[in-house]
């Protein structure tokens, strides 16, 4: 997923090639998710657009937005694999493709800028999942971050250094207590601090992803606001080209997950994976040690207290128990025993999936709503399929009641 330093890239090169020009047209693909889930179509978006000259690009966290001449503005979010694309310049932070390659309009594209003033030129917003968001917003340019969804949002740690101070972060973190990589991915806590972004923070600190957000020492916390000042700062400023990030980093060595050679740091140390906030994180436990309780430390009686972003492990020796599946009353249902459906499970299964995927998208409902709804829309069409007739009618002298009278 673009994160703070992917989304600086995309301003920089809006700034450089749209900044400054007059939108002489627009084409868009009408999407009922990407445009429709935060309340715009795409027709709207094209009146909305055309004509208008682009004053400024902007960032906060994840969202950018193009500041117009006359409201409303554009306001974006890229999700899990939205991207911008110029015809005249190839913005892609990995493997950028050859120009001569590249098909325009690009592939899974959403909208495309035809810009007037010379040397002409098209942006493209393109999305494959189609978890992105674009919408309008009807305000004045310099109140954007005071409007929804961008005001819902924590400060951001390149824009916003005066708020999110040392003694900020100690009260953030005192205040809650779920594992600390969680409270960082939580986009309401600080703006644009993503999966790759969060573990090297936790690497430069040395600090333990798992460990609880309330049980950091002063110390602690101020090695881990410098870390956040630090990472943020540096790949914001190198546009998130990560062959020109320092060779210490935990991102230019963690790529070896899954294969026969194990994920080194050039020291030899070992890099492993562990679950954090429903997210892989990766971790050098050599030095990010525990120095306090973990999420999988509490015991089940505390786990019922903790955020549903703590990621919790079962007892040592303990065999792990499948998710149950709730069954509720219904009337005239009570003589029918519960079916356990593979279907049901699968459904459930997926739907986490689903869920793990758009976890920081700010449309997304928490997984556990998620979940819970699947289950229960799982369970009634089991119960369905499953359910004894349950109308009194007489047989022989006999009266069925969902079960055959004695």
């Amino acid at each position: 997923m673009p994160e703070i330093a992917e989304i600086s890239r995309i301003v920089h090169y809006l700034k450089k090639h749209a900044v400054g020009k007059t939108v002489e047209a627009v084409k868009t693909q009408e999407d009922t998710i990407v445009y429709g889930k935060v309340g715009t179509s795409a027709s709207e978006f094209e009146k909305a657009i055309t004509g208008k000259k682009i004053l400024d690009a902007r960032q906060q966290g994840k969202y950018f937005w193009l500041v117009m001449d006359s409201a409303p503005h554009p306001l974006m979010h890229f999700g899990m694999s939205g991207w911008m694309k110029f015809n005249n310049d190839d913005s892609a932070y990995y493997r950028p493709a050859k120009q001569a390659e590249e098909e325009w309009p690009p592939k899974f594209w959403k909208f495309v800028l035809q810009l007037k003033e010379e040397p002409k030129s098209e942006v493209a917003f393109v999305d494959a999942r189609r978890l992105a968001r674009i919408r309008l917003i009807d305000a004045k340019a310099e109140d954007m971050r005071k409007t929804t969804p961008l005001k819902e949002n924590g400060p951001d740690p390149v824009i916003d250094k005066d708020i999110l101070t040392v003694e900020w972060l100690s009260k953030k973190l005192r205040s809650k207590k779920v594992p600390v990589k969680a409270l960082l991915l939580d986009q309401a806590n600080i703006s644009g601090i993503g999966n790759w972004v969060g573990d090297e923070i936790m690497y430069q600190a040395r600090l333990h992803p798992e460990q609880y957000s309330n049980t950091f020492s002063d110390e602690q916390i101020k090695r881990l606001h410098d870390a956040i000042m630090y990472v943020c700062d540096t790949a914001v400023e190198l546009l998130a080209e990560s062959d020109k990030f320092p060779q210490d980093w935990l991102m230019k060595h963690r790529w070896n997950k899954g294969k026969k050679e194990p994920s080194k740091l050039p020291s030899g140390e070992k890099i492993t994976f562990l679950k954090v906030g429903g997210r892989t994180s990766a971790i050098v436990p050599s030095l990010q040690k525990k120095t306090a309780a973990v999420a999988g430390d509490v015991s089940e009686g505390a786990e019922e207290d903790e955020s549903e972003e703590a990621e919790t492990k079962p007892k040592k020796g303990a065999k792990r128990k499948a998710p149950a599946v709730k069954e509720t009353e219904e009337p005239g249902a009570e003589d029918v025993k519960p079916v356990k459906s593979q279907r049901a499970r699968t459904k459930v299964e997926k739907v986490k999936e689903e869920s793990e995927a758009e976890d920081e998208e700010e449309d997304a409902a928490p997984v556990a709503k998620k979940v819970k709804k699947a289950t229960n829309g799982a369970v009634k069409k089991v119960k369905k399929e499953a359910k004894v007739d349950v109308k009194s009618e007489e047989t022989n002298g006999r009266r069925r009641s969902g079960r055959l009278s004695k």
